[in-house]
């Protein structure tokens, strides 16, 4: 069973400075909630029971919105708003924190959860992606998938040709609609890339990925790439990637945010 996920939230958010400068992309606002805050509600959603955040010291922001404000609380009880205090995010489940203390990259800020993940299967969720389901989650989608071959699956979804270029491609046989039993994974090719599903921000992994982890050592000044280290895991163990029936937006490109922000709009005002 996968109870346990992994969020990466330590980057530096480049793609979106100046903003990041002062506010992590984490916290974008999308309606009144930060974007992390659908990530963890999409793990909760699929059934996760334990959170593990990476994050890094200009983080803290994060770790305080998910944290108890009891002076806010104290003086919505005082001004009779105590209705109120159930919008405050307290997850339903637990959330640690563990801080990268240098950037190399995602596959080293989640090697950085092995102890927290011990011999077990576990979910991780890029915050980048916000994933808006209108029926069944995106992470659950891909937990579905592990439970039905017990291997390592990946988050896909068909994008154009021109945009390959910004993500991992995949390429497999179609094993069953929707599901590819993989045999290549390139990260961000300039040109052939080996099919038009593109990497999510949305894994399962068996905790094999962690030895492939530990062996990629990058030369001076590169980064821990998470590609790479599945590249690995295919030579020892199938894997899987798992076409994701739901909206995928990239917060870091400003056109899919602002597209976002409307969709949730949209979604307020069918609930209203």
């Amino acid at each position: 069973m996968v109870k346990k996920a992994i969020i990466p939230a330590a980057g530096y958010g480049t793609r979106s400075l100046p903003i990041t400068k002062l506010l992590p992309k984490e916290m974008f606002p999308i309606g009144v909630k930060p974007a992390i805050h659908y990530v963890v509600e999409e793990a909760i959603d699929s059934g996760i029971e334990e959170i593990l955040m990476i994050v890094s010291r200009k983080k803290n922001m994060i770790v305080d919105y998910f944290d108890h404000s009891l002076e806010l609380e104290a003086f919505l009880e005082r001004e009779n708003k105590q209705h109120l205090i159930d919008l405050i995010p307290i997850p339903s489940v637990p959330l640690h924190y563990v801080r990268q203390p240098y950037a190399k990259g995602l596959g080293d800020a989640i090697r950085l959860g092995r102890t927290f993940i011990g011999n077990e299967p576990f979910a991780v969720l890029l915050p980048d992606d916000i994933m808006v389901s209108e029926q069944e989650p995106a992470l659950k989608q891909l937990i579905d998938s592990y439970n039905e071959t017990k291997r390592s699956v990946v988050g896909v979804k068909e994008v154009e040709e021109s945009l390959l270029k910004n993500y991992g491609v995949i390429s497999g046989a179609e094993t069953k609609p929707g599901l590819f039993h993989l045999d290549e994974i390139v990260e961000k090719p300039k040109s052939n890339a080996p099919s038009k599903h593109a990497v999510i921000g949305r894994y399962v992994f068996t905790p094999a990925i962690f030895t492939m982890l530990e062996k990629a050592i990058p030369k001076e000044g590169e980064e821990i790439q998470l590609t790479a280290a599945i590249k690995e895991l295919l030579a020892v163990e199938d894997c899987y990637g798992k076409v994701v029936k739901s909206q995928r937006y990239d917060i870091g490109r400003t056109e899919e945010y602002v597209a976002l922000i409307n969709r949730i709009h949209q979604l307020e005002k069918r609930s209203d």
